[in-house]
């Protein structure tokens, strides 16, 4: 009994250094191709930035965002005012900083984009891979109640949800994610659809492997790789959709600054010359999206398990 006891410690400290090998060859590989890459390693490193400011934007920030003062509307960058310091991105109509105002907005931007795709892209999954794998009348409700979601404006239903729900952060979020899955469900569904007749899905299957293990152990890591991309490219038009509703009165309330709101409130002063007030959300919203994007195409090819054999 004890030999059988001494064999099982054994056998269990030597997968746990497997599985630790396997985990540090991963991240060193992760580590050498993110370097390799140089447009990968400047998307991170534009994101890191991002991060960052997103996290201690309340710190970096000159002023309150929220703080007016009409004595000091519409200051071009770089203008110093008595008192008060130097604006350095300049002012908006109502005498705020807009460098306060764009390092306070990166959070809650980031915030919305990343969270809503979080959101839509889980929900999305799920649903697709049970439609896929099953088929049947499952797959005909799933996707049915797709084509009645695409057969409406979105625009239009986050604003009768918003409505309903009453705007605020995690309303938004939650609409803009559910507004999302769709895209996600149809993906996976035809991924799955082509996968779950493959031999080691029906390997898996043979061996006993449970219905969870079958659907994200052995189908879903062949399905990451477009995931990514579609999600990279989705956290634009969420950031976009967020400034829309928030145009509207119906998405993050007024007095919290995002990049999205800052472009808005910017398009009334555009002819008078005022180009500050949308180049620099613009370009923050330009480079967040442009490193998402190159982070994804990077994803897709590091996850791709035909790329990964070749290694």
């Amino acid at each position: 009994m004890a030999n059988v006891d001494t064999e099982a410690r054994l056998d269990f400290a030597n997968r746990g250094k497997t599985v630790a090998s396997y985990r540090s060859k991963e991240f060193r590989r992760a580590v050498n191709s993110l370097i390799a890459s140089h447009w990968a390693l400047i998307g991170m490193l534009i994101l890191l930035v991002a991060t960052f400011v997103a996290i201690f934007g309340p710190w970096l920030a000159p002023f309150d965002p929220n703080r007016q003062n009409i004595m000091m509307r519409l200051l071009e960058p770089g203008a110093e005012a008595a008192r008060n310091g130097t604006y350095w991105l300049g002012s908006d109509h109502l005498g705020r900083d807009v460098l306060s105002r764009l390092l306070y907005g990166a959070r809650v931007s980031l915030l919305v984009g990343v969270a809503s795709i979080a959101v839509g892209g889980t929900l999305g999954t799920l649903l697709g891979l049970v439609s896929g794998y099953f088929g049947g009348w499952i797959d005909d409700v799933i996707m049915r109640l797709g084509d009645i979601q695409l057969a409406f404006p979105f625009i239009l239903l986050a604003i009768m949800f918003l409505v309903v729900l009453g705007p605020g952060l995690v309303n938004i979020i939650l609409v803009l994610g559910i507004g999302q899955w769709i895209t996600y469900a149809r993906i996976v569904r035809a991924q799955t659809l082509s996968l779950r007749e493959k031999e080691y899905v029906e390997a898996a299957r043979a061996m006993g492997d449970s219905l969870f293990s079958i659907l994200f152990r052995t189908i879903l890591p062949n399905i990451v790789a477009p995931l990514t991309v579609i999600a990279s490219f989705n956290v634009a038009s969420v950031i976009l959709s967020e400034a829309a509703l928030s145009f509207l009165g119906l998405g993050v309330p007024p007095t919290v600054p995002t990049w999205g709101s800052m472009l808005s409130e910017s398009r009334d002063h555009l002819l008078a010359n005022k180009w500050w007030l949308a180049v620099f959300p613009g370009l923050a919203i330009v480079f967040t999206v442009l490193a998402f994007n190159i982070i994804g195409d990077w994803l897709r090819d590091f996850l791709d398990p035909r790329l990964k054999e070749r290694d």
